[in-house]
């Protein structure tokens, strides 16, 4: 699972909005993320959390946290 994937997937599951840690967390935990497999977690989940909410795939509440749009929670 990619990293976008992953963050999209957490959202989604928990259905309210989270702080990238928390969603890292939760990813590592649920095992959508692996940190022997796939380096630099903490970077690759920031930058595809900050280009999804350019895209407008994800809603950037506050510094750090992260909500899927109303449309698609």
């Amino acid at each position: 699972m990619d990293f976008l994937e992953a963050a999209l997937t957490v959202l989604s599951e928990e259905g309210t909005a989270l702080h990238w840690t928390v969603i890292q967390d939760l990813a590592l935990k649920r095992g959508y993320l692996d940190p022997f497999t796939q380096r630099d977690i903490r970077k690759n989940l920031l930058a595809a959390l900050a280009r999804a909410a350019k895209q407008g795939r994800v809603a950037k509440l506050e510094t750090g946290v992260y909500a899927l749009p109303p449309d698609t929670e």
